[in-house]
C-alpha cells in the first residue's frame, strides 16, 4: 500500500516505464499511465509540473537503477575487470534480443525522440549516459591495473566508443529486427577488450 507522496511518485514512474518503452513518450497520454497506475487525474500535476517534467524524472528514475545495477556488475570482485566488463555487454545482447519491453534500454527507445523536442529531457539523457560511459572507463582502467586488458587506445576513448557502439547496434537491431548488429557489436567489444 502506498502511504508517503514519494511512494505515490516512485509508483506513477515504475508504472509508466515499460508502457513508454512500448509505445514511445509522444503517443502515451497521461490519462493512459495515471489509468495504468490506478492514481487520480489530479494527482499527476500534484507530483510533476508537466508531461515533460514527468519524463525528466522518468529518465533520471531509469538512469539511478540502471547505475545501481552498473555499479554492482563492475564492482563485484569475481573474475578480473574485463571479465566484469564483458559480462556486462552479455547482459545487454541478452536484455536488448528477447521479446517484450523488460530490461529494455530507455536510451535507445526516448533519445531520437525527445532530444530534439525537449531540452531538460535531452539533458538528463545526456547526464545519465556520461555516467554509465564514466563508470565504463574506470573498469577499463581497473583492467589495465589488474593487467587484464591491454587497449591500444585512452580509457576514455575506448569508454565512449564501446557505448555509442553498443547504442548503435541497439538501434540497428530495432529497425532490422534481428540482432546482427549486437552480434557485429559484440565481437568488436572482443576485439577491443584485449586480454592483458
Amino acid at each position: 500500500m502506498m502511504t508517503t507522496q514519494t511512494d505515490v511518485r516512485q509508483h506513477i514512474l515504475e508504472t509508466a516505464q515499460p508502457i513508454i518503452l512500448g509505445k514511445g513518450f509522444s503517443a502515451v497520454g497521461i490519462n493512459e499511465l495515471l489509468v495504468a497506475a490506478g492514481v487520480p487525474k489530479g494527482s499527476f500535476y500534484h507530483y510533476f509540473k508537466s508531461k515533460e517534467g514527468f519524463g525528466e524524472a522518468l529518465l533520471e528514475n531509469y538512469f539511478i537503477g540502471y547505475h545501481k545495477r552498473l555499479s554492482k556488475r563492475l564492482s563485484n570482485s569475481e573474475g578480473s575487470a574485463r571479465d566484469r566488463l564483458m559480462s556486462y555487454w552479455q547482459a545487454w545482447y541478452e536484455t536488448q534480443t528477447v521479446e517484450g519491453v523488460e530490461g529494455k534500454c530507455l536510451v535507445v527507445k526516448l533519445g531520437g525522440e525527445v532530444s530534439d523536442l525537449s531540452e531538460p529531457m535531452r539533458m538528463a539523457l545526456e547526464r545519465g549516459t556520461r555516467t554509465i560511459v564514466t563508470m565504463i572507463e574506470g573498469a577499463i582502467c581497473a583492467g589495465e591495473v589488474d593487467g587484464s586488458l591491454n587497449i591500444g587506445m585512452g580509457a576514455s576513448e575506448s569508454a565512449l566508443v564501446l557505448y555509442d557502439l553498443w547504442i548503435g547496434a541497439t538501434v540497428l537491431s530495432k529497425i532490422r529486427h534481428n540482432p546482427t548488429p549486437l552480434d557485429a557489436a559484440y565481437n568488436m567489444t572482443k576485439q577491443l577488450l584485449k586480454p592483458g
